[in-house]
């Protein structure tokens, strides 16, 4: 029996945070396995997530809008790539 193709998924969010607290949540954010800060300015930081599934990108969004000085922490866009399969590189996901 063959096994299931291994999905990966990448996401982006944005995360708006109190002023105050924008350097230490980007210090937590640095710290933080599969996870990459993209852009940051004025409270707001984007920054993208990978992972193996959605719920891994649920959970990690979840840890992230918990930390301290985090105002909302929002999903803005997930793709995901199945591992073999083949791709129409003509074709884009942007909405």
């Amino acid at each position: 029996m063959s096994e299931a193709p291994l999905n990966y998924h990448i996401s982006s969010a944005v995360i708006a945070t109190l002023p105050r607290a924008t350097d230490s949540v980007l210090l937590e954010l640095a710290a933080m396995e599969n996870v990459e800060i993209h852009a940051h300015a004025g409270g707001k930081i984007v920054l993208v997530i990978e992972g193996t599934s959605t719920g891994m990108m649920g959970d990690c969004l979840s840890r992230i809008s918990l930390l301290d000085g985090v105002i909302s922490a929002n999903m803005v866009f997930e793709h995901v790539e199945t591992e073999g399969a083949h791709t129409d590189d003509r074709r884009t996901d942007a909405a």
